[in-house]
């Protein structure tokens, strides 16, 4: 597997970003579409975890302080989880953040997902909260 990373751009990474989106978060978890495709597009990075020529797995990157990254919109099709897909998508949307800059990493988690993300070293530090209807918690990472 291996991983791309450009902006809304770049219309074939984009696209491949949205198509995994799409049928992971609007498809899968009923996620409505308008907010599963926001204002910040233009303002992140997107990555794509391609299988050959198949988009399975994305994730986008955006800075919202100085120093510090958000990471976001990460998913992986159901058939490749549990298969190492997402830890590479992270692992490579860490290396970008840490390339760009970023001191720290942000993240909502959907709760379900929190053991993962607690296995890469990411702190949880909020209580549970709804977003698109969907339990999360926020969760942040030191890069240094």
């Amino acid at each position: 597997m291996n991983i791309a990373i450009g902006t809304s751009k770049d219309r074939p990474l984009y696209e491949d970003a949205l198509r995994v989106r799409r049928l992971v978060f609007i498809e899968e978890q009923h996620v409505p579409e308008e907010e599963e495709i926001d204002q910040f597009e233009d303002d992140a990075f997107h990555l794509v975890l391609y299988d050959g020529d198949i988009p399975v797995g994305a994730g986008r990157l955006r800075f919202i302080d100085e120093g510090v990254g958000k990471i976001e919109r990460i998913c992986v099709l159901p058939s490749y989880r549990g298969r190492g897909a997402g830890r590479m998508v992270m692992e490579a949307i860490e290396q970008l953040a840490t390339s760009k800059g970023a001191k720290k990493v942000k993240l909502n988690a959907q709760t379900h997902a929190e053991p993962f993300y607690q296995k890469l070293g990411y702190t949880t530090v909020s209580d549970v909260f709804l977003d698109a209807g969907i339990p999360h918690v926020a969760m942040v990472k030191p890069l240094e």
